[in-house]
């Protein structure tokens, strides 16, 4: 059954903007910067973009490739615009974020609104309406006991703020050596050196290492390459990965291992989810050895795979939430860390402080806003939306199968990877020279052009990844699925 998208029309001037304010309605006119400077050229001059190789965006005479950098000026539900005019559909959400759609005007009023009454206060020691408000919501999403909030701005200070309590609540109750954490390879976890060290990406640790020590690695949950003898029974093969956890602990001493950092769906190496009884084996596992067990949620959460919290999508209590962007769907910076009450109760009393904290962490204006996100994502059925039409965008993907280059999709939700494999009977992968020529070479260009924003990744094996806003349906899973279909045909033709 198809159900419409439920995102009303937003009036341009109710936002403040027109069309030519952002130069879209004259594509021969591209927009400049208040010293006249058009703007991809000042992007390339003087802005560092993040994750980005800046040698595309040199000029040729300097060995550059000589790209112009994409300037996104506009957005309004699940579309974006450049400042050339050029319209796109927004199939990653910005960054796994924007689950509302772009162009919300209540999300806007509610910045503004808060921004008049109380710009900025920190949480240090004080409070104020918008974060008790909002640490009351997340409180009530989330499973079990898990009613402390702590605010950050993002998800690798989640991430980072998640090993520190851990470190420190184990001291507090006697267990000073157990400070080291288990997470997963390929698995992204922040750019903050504590969560960098807990990020299983050899290429994105290389650089600034040495980092913290203590984090160690055990097997992803990728079914797709899973070892031979475990590539029929998936829920044997879940086992077996889960098992590596125990394996570790022991292997390293239960007296020193403090925490284990799993996403319910990975999304690095290209949305892994768990096998049949995974996270059931990983609690019994963190509870026999007195091992925390943290959800990083920071791109699952808030509907992405169909709960407020997805570790409630697959049956599991975690001792700790962190999580991110969908909270205010990217349109105010704001994260969290949600502990359980036994991991507060050694600073309830006494003078007990976890010294830590973030100069804007849970600041008014993003807690207002992610307030008024949820709003919108509860009167518009966001989550349940996600649940029900998650199999037909699934099936939409799953009909690219027929073409050479597709290996495998996976995923849940609003949440998918296709892993792209040279041999697809073999699923025999690109090797490295390989895949710049078809990542970054071809796909990530001609996908942009073709009108799709979305992320080809080799990180691990190569996949194109999808996150679209919550608000899209059926018309526009075959409108992604038609416009990669004729992309990826175009690179199986280059192999």
């Amino acid at each position: 059954m198809s159900i419409e998208t439920t995102v009303p029309a937003v009036p341009e001037a109710a936002l403040g903007v027109t069309d030519d304010t952002f130069g879209v309605a004259a594509p021969e006119a591209t927009a400049t910067t208040r010293d006249g400077t058009p703007l991809a050229v000042a992007a390339r001059d003087h802005l560092w973009g993040h994750f980005t190789r800046h040698s595309v965006y040199e000029p040729a005479s300097a060995g550059g490739k000589g790209a112009e950098v994409p300037v996104i000026v506009r957005g309004k539900g699940h579309r974006i615009w450049d400042d050339r005019g050029r319209e796109y559909f927004d199939g990653l959400a910005g960054l796994f974020t924007v689950q509302v759609g772009h162009g919300r005007v209540e999300l806007a009023e509610a910045a503004a609104k808060q921004a008049s009454q109380l710009a900025y206060f920190p949480l240090w020691s004080y409070a104020h309406p918008a974060a008790i408000e909002l640490a009351e919501r997340l409180a009530g999403y989330a499973p079990g006991d898990l009613n402390r909030v702590f605010f950050t701005t993002g998800g690798g200070e989640a991430v980072e703020s998640a090993w520190k309590l851990a470190k420190q609540y184990f001291k507090l109750v006697g267990k000073p050596t157990k400070t080291k954490v288990v997470s997963r390879s390929i698995a992204y976890h922040g750019t903050p050196h504590g969560a960098l060290s807990i990020t299983g990406i050899p290429s994105a640790r290389a650089p600034y290492e040495p980092l913290v020590p203590g984090a160690l690695k055990v097997p992803h949950t990728g079914f797709y390459r899973a070892p031979e003898h475990l590539r029929d029974d998936e829920y044997a093969f879940g086992q077996w990965a889960a098992d590596r956890i125990a394996e570790v602990i022991e292997f390293e001493g239960p007296d020193t291992v403090a925490a284990v950092f799993l996403e319910p769906v990975q999304n690095s190496g290209g949305c892994f989810p768990p096998p049949p009884g995974y996270f059931e084996r990983v609690r019994q596992i963190c509870d026999e050895y007195d091992v925390l067990l943290v959800s990083d949620e920071t791109i699952c959460a808030f509907g992405r795979i169909g709960s407020m919290f997805a570790c409630t999508d697959y049956d599991y209590v975690p001792d700790i939430i962190t999580c991110a962007k969908g909270m205010s769907s990217g349109y105010s910076p704001i994260g969290a860390m949600i502990a359980s009450e036994r991991l507060f109760e050694p600073f309830r009393t006494g003078t007990t402080t976890f010294a830590h904290g973030y100069t804007f962490g849970g600041h008014p204006v993003s807690s207002a806003v992610a307030m008024a996100n949820l709003d919108v994502m509860e009167a518009e059925g966001l989550n349940a939306r996600v649940a029900s039409l998650g199999p037909a965008f699934r099936a939409s993907l799953d009909g690219l199968r027929d073409l050479p280059i597709v290996g495998d999709v996976r995923g849940a939700g609003y949440f998918y990877g296709i892993e792209l494999v040279k041999d697809r009977e073999t699923r025999e992968t690109f090797d490295e020279a390989e895949s710049e020529r078809l990542l970054r070479g071809f796909l990530s260009k001609a996908l942009f052009e073709a009108g799709l924003y979305c992320r080809a990744d080799d990180r691990g094996d190569p996949v194109i990844q999808l996150a679209p806003p919550l608000t899209i349906g059926e018309p526009e899973f075959a409108e992604i699925a038609g416009m990669l279909r004729s992309v990826l045909t175009e690179a199986s033709d280059l192999l």
